[in-house]
């Protein structure tokens, strides 16, 4: 009897040790891979042999309905071996069967919310996101409310469950509340939205201060809400320093491009400077901490020095050397005509404007609206197809010589469109108008070099001169016979300062190819067609 239970206890010993042995306990499985038995060792080779080879593998993911597929890479997941041994090897052992240990795999939940976010249609998610905005100096509320939302945890817990083992995750939307309540909306606008826009706040740096009305906190102040509805206020730098530009400009010195001057037929770099432009970010945070004080108010800012965005290098870089187009069209009514100042204005405006390579110029977007504050006057321009005074006529002028020196230099056409008359003083077809916001000329320098815009103007014509390195031999203009001319009708309207009387011009439609060359052979042949309509001849007073 004692031997036999010496027997037995030696024999359960003996399962003990069986079960036992090595680092991760018997039966232990992790990505069905058995690791049971092993040193930490050997269990991190075998799980890295076996299951290595498909970690670059992506993973299905059934996002409400729709089948997305996620790279690995793209959300920066990762098996993490030693940390899935190191929980293997915790635990009992399963010597009459298996033990499942998930594996540890690392991903950044923030990469794979915004991802899926992407996949999906916006009018899925109902949950309503809350929002205070100001109507001048009143703050507005948005109220929010639940609705199906995206649950970032649990689509994370599912793209690791079904991620190496060929599995798809199902991520539905689901009901959520929002994180920021109506009643914290209303708490928002009690608390900080009325009190800030109060009174002004004293920006104080060193010894000179300025002052930020009412007016440009309600700009800069804004309240943001996230994916999960939490609201949560901070300043706009950018739109705080444009509400109140001229205050800023009182303490800071703006940093100077570099630039190319032209000397003696030359181009030349001119270098940039630094400029001394006040911190926004710190200004912030701090500007936040006293907008909800009764007056008097005021912060501490400090001047950080910021480079120019373009300095001498870049611009060396740029291979800006030679002349490589020009052009030139020609007005009437000299130098103090309102249409001649407005050309005039505008050739300024661009004059030293340089066109990085691969970069897209927009005239619009350079000189911002064309409108008295900027300089303009009142000049003919055309108006539903009536020639009218308006502010800034005459910047077609300098939009059609911008356009042709532009063209002439082999840049590509993005966007441009002729008038709805010819002109005589323009190249026909080669020709483009502008109209602020919804007409602009760009053009996209298709080169490996930069472009120098260069502008100069006398009082009878403007000039357009791109410098750059040349690319091409030669670019030239064929132009088709004039077709389909239609003979100009005559419209009595009536008269007043609006009324710009007209003597016609026929209508047609013609085609221009643009020819280019390189290397002694034709390289692009660019078809251009126009169809203008007969200008009529307009008659100031009623028809007889």
């Amino acid at each position: 009897m004692v031997g036999t239970v010496a027997a037995v206890l030696i024999a359960g010993a003996g399962v003990v040790a069986w079960a036992y042995g090595g680092d991760v306990p018997r039966g232990t499985r992790v990505l069905g891979v058995d690791l049971g038995g092993r040193s930490r060792t050997e269990a991190e080779r075998a799980l890295t042999e076996a299951v290595g080879p498909r970690t670059g593998d992506p993973v299905r993911v059934d996002l409400d309905g729709e089948l997305v597929t996620i790279r690995p890479a793209d959300i920066a997941m990762t098996l993490e071996v030693d940390l899935s041994v190191g929980r293997a090897m915790r635990g009992r052992p399963a010597p009459f069967g298996t033990r499942t240990v998930a594996p540890v795999i690392d991903l950044d939940e923030a990469k794979l919310e915004t991802l899926l976010r992407r996949e999906l249609d916006p009018e899925r998610i109902t949950l309503k996101k809350p929002g205070i905005a100001y109507a001048g100096r009143v703050p507005r509320p948005t109220y929010p409310a639940a609705g199906r939302n995206l649950d970032p945890a649990l689509a994370a817990a599912e793209v690791r469950k079904a991620w190496l083992v060929g599995g798809t995750a199902r991520v539905p939307l689901v009901h959520r509340d929002p994180a920021t309540s109506g009643g914290q909306v209303d708490a928002l606008i009690r608390e900080l939205a009325v009190p800030a826009v109060a009174a002004p706040v004293t920006v104080r740096v060193g010894a000179r201060s300025f002052p930020l009305p009412p007016r440009a906190i309600a700009a800069g102040l804004v309240f943001r809400s996230d994916d999960d509805g939490l609201l949560t206020p901070a300043i706009d730098g950018a739109r705080l320093h444009a509400a109140a530009a001229k205050g800023f400009a009182r303490v800071e010195k703006e940093p100077r491009d570099a630039r190319i001057a032209l000397s003696k037929g030359r181009p030349r770099i001119v270098a940039g400077e630094p400029g001394d432009m006040v911190d926004l970010e710190a200004l912030g945070p701090a500007l936040l901490d006293v907008l909800r004080k009764p007056a008097p108010r005021s912060v501490q800012a400090v001047l950080t020095e910021r480079e120019p965005d373009l300095t001498a290098a870049e611009v060396k870089r740029f291979g800006i050397k030679e002349k490589v187009s020009t052009f030139t069209t020609y007005f009437t009514g000299g130098a103090g005509s309102p249409r001649s100042q407005n050309i005039m204005t505008i050739a300024r405006a661009v004059d030293g404007a340089i066109v990085a390579p691969g970069e897209t110029f927009s005239l619009n977007g350079h000189t911002g609206e064309r409108d008295y504050a900027a300089g303009y006057q009142d000049a003919p321009v055309i108006v539903n197809g009536k020639l009218e005074l308006g502010v800034g006529g005459g910047a077609s002028q300098f939009t059609t010589t911008l356009f042709n020196a532009a063209y002439y230099a082999g840049l590509e056409d993005v966007e441009h469109k002729p008038h709805s008359f010819y002109f005589s003083r323009y190249p026909a077809v080669i020709e483009s108008t502008i109209f602020y916001p919804t007409l602009d000329l760009k053009f996209r320098n298709t080169t490996p070099y930069g472009i120098f815009i260069d502008t100069s103007y006398t009082g009878g014509s403007v000039t357009v001169t791109m410098w750059s390195t040349k690319v091409y031999d030669s670019v030239k203009t064929v132009r088709s016979p004039r077709r389909n001319l239609t003979s100009p009708p005559t419209v009595h309207r009536e008269p007043g300062p609006r009324c710009v009387a007209s003597s016609g011009l026929p209508g047609f439609t013609q085609d221009a190819w643009r020819v280019i060359r390189k290397d002694g052979e034709e390289v692009a042949r660019e078809k251009f067609t126009w169809r203008y309509d007969p200008e009529p001849r307009f008659v100031c007073g009623e028809e007889p």
